[in-house]
């Protein structure tokens, strides 16, 4: 354990996050996600939301704000206009942690599965909800 950090971030997501660079994406995925398939990098945080371990990752990683939307999550399949709980979940969750609301982009599963496999990292929740598969895009921390 350390001092100011969330219990979640384990030594091994801490190196990950750490050793992203601005543009990475890390994909945070439900447990009917393929992780194992799709991962470059996996950390497993089994039992946990996934909007729980947004949270976490963002408590760390700050957002990119060189793009138009810095999250992206999948759209419902059949339903592009629909927003599950979960996502909305993922949109108060980052602009929590930006102190602003955030852009989100929604893609379709196949775009979204496409990033996923070539995102730096895969963080494989327990989250049960579909639709509960968020990506997000590394930022810079600027100097004073």
């Amino acid at each position: 354990m350390l001092k100011g950090m969330d219990p979640l971030i384990s030594p091994e997501l801490l190196h990950l996050l750490a050793a992203m660079g601005h543009g990475d994406e890390l994909a945070v995925v439900d447990a009917n996600f393929p992780a194992m398939t799709m991962a470059k990098r996996l950390v497993r945080l089994g039992g946990v939301t996934s909007p729980r371990a947004l949270a976490a990752v963002l408590s760390l990683l700050p957002l990119d704000d060189f793009v138009d939307a810095p999250v992206a999550v999948m759209q419902v399949v059949g339903d592009p206009t629909a927003i599950p709980g979960v996502v909305k979940e993922f949109h108060e969750v980052a602009a929590q942690a930006e102190g602003k609301p955030v852009n989100v982009e929604r893609i379709d599963r196949f775009a979204f599965y496409d990033r996923a496999r070539a995102a730096f990292a895969v963080v494989a929740t327990g989250e049960r909800r579909l639709y509960g598969c968020v990506l997000v895009k590394k930022g810079v921390i600027r100097p004073d």
